[in-house]
C-alpha cells in the first residue's frame, strides 16, 4: 500500500492510497494512533470513492465514533473508469431508469462480474489496512454499500470472516441469494418500495435469504435513489453499535 497524499480538515485525516492498480482512500481521526474499528464503504454504480455522500459518512464515523474508514474505486469506476464495458453498463442503467424498467439479465450479470472481481480486491485492501497502526489487527470491521455496493458487499461479507456487521440494500436476489445464505453476521437491509430498477419481490427474497439471526428490513416509499436521510443515520447507529469496543480511541 502506497500513500500518495494526505489532507486534514475538521479533525479528520484523509489519505489517498494505491494498492497495485486499486486506488482508495483512508479516513481516520487526525493524529490518531492505535487500533480501532474499521468501516469499509462501497459506492454505487456510476459513482466513485470520493462521491460526496460517502465522504460525509466517512467523516462522521471518524469524528463521532473514532473509527477508521476506507473506500476504493470499484472496477471500471472513478480513477479506473473509461472502459467500453463499463460505459455500456452505465448506458444500460440510464436507459432502464428512463424507461421505468427493472435491470435486465445482462446488466445483472455484469454487476455480478464486477462483484466477483472486487471481492479479492477488497480482501487485499483489508489485509494491507490491518498492517497500519491506525487500524491494527483483530479489530472489528463493518461494511456499508447499496446497489452496486451490495452486489460487491454480499459476496465479500460471505467470504470474509473479519467483517462483523453489514448494511446492504437496493439490490435483488438473482445473483446474490447463494452468497446471502452464507452470511450470519447482523445485517441491516434497505429497500425502496417504488424502486423501478430492483423488483420489490426480488429484494425481499434476498433479505429472506440471509442466514443472520439478527437482520432488519427497512422499507421506505420512493424510487431507487430516494433513500431517506434518516436511514443513513440509522445505518450509522447500527454499525456503531456492533463495532464500538473499548479499544484505543482519541
Amino acid at each position: 500500500m502506497r500513500f500518495t497524499s494526505e489532507t486534514i480538515a475538521n479533525g479528520v485525516s484523509e489519505r489517498r492510497f494505491t494498492l497495485g492498480d486499486i486506488p482508495g482512500v483512508l479516513w481516520s481521526p487526525a493524529g490518531a494512533a492505535g487500533g480501532r474499528p474499521l468501516v469499509l464503504l462501497a459506492h454505487g454504480g456510476g459513482n466513485h470513492k470520493l462521491v460526496s455522500g460517502l465522504v460525509a459518512r466517512a467523516q462522521r464515523f471518524a469524528t463521532a465514533h473514532g473509527f477508521a474508514v476506507a473506500a476504493v474505486d470499484a472496477p471500471g469506476h472513478g480513477d479506473r473508469s473509461g472502459t467500453e464495458l463499463t460505459e455500456r453498463f452505465m448506458a444500460g442503467i440510464r436507459e432502464r431508469i428512463a424507461a421505468g424498467e427493472p435491470i435486465d439479465s445482462q446488466l445483472l450479470r455484469h454487476s455480478a462480474q464486477l462483484g466477483r472481481q472486487a471481492v479479492s480486491e477488497w480482501r487485499a485492501v483489508l489485509d494491507a489496512l490491518q498492517q497500519l497502526d491506525v487500524v491494527g489487527r483483530g479489530g472489528p470491521v463493518g461494511f456499508w454499500g447499496l446497489s452496486l455496493g451490495s452486489a460487491i458487499g454480499v459476496p465479500l461479507v460471505a467470504a470474509e470472516p473479519r467483517i462483523a456487521a453489514a448494511v446492504f440494500g437496493l439490490v435483488g436476489q438473482e445473483t446474490l441469494a447463494e452468497a446471502a445464505a452464507r452470511i450470519t453476521v447482523p445485517v441491516e437491509f434497505l429497500l425502496q418500495w417504488d424502486d423501478k430498477l430492483v423488483p420489490r419481490d426480488s429484494a425481499v427474497a434476498l433479505f429472506d435469504a440471509f442466514a443472520s439471526q439478527e437482520k432488519t428490513l427497512h422499507a421506505n416509499a420512493g424510487p431507487h435513489t430516494g433513500v431517506p436521510a434518516f436511514e443513513r443515520d440509522s445505518s450509522e447507529r447500527f454499525l456503531a453499535r456492533h463495532l464500538a469496543y473499548g479499544g484505543n480511541k482519541p
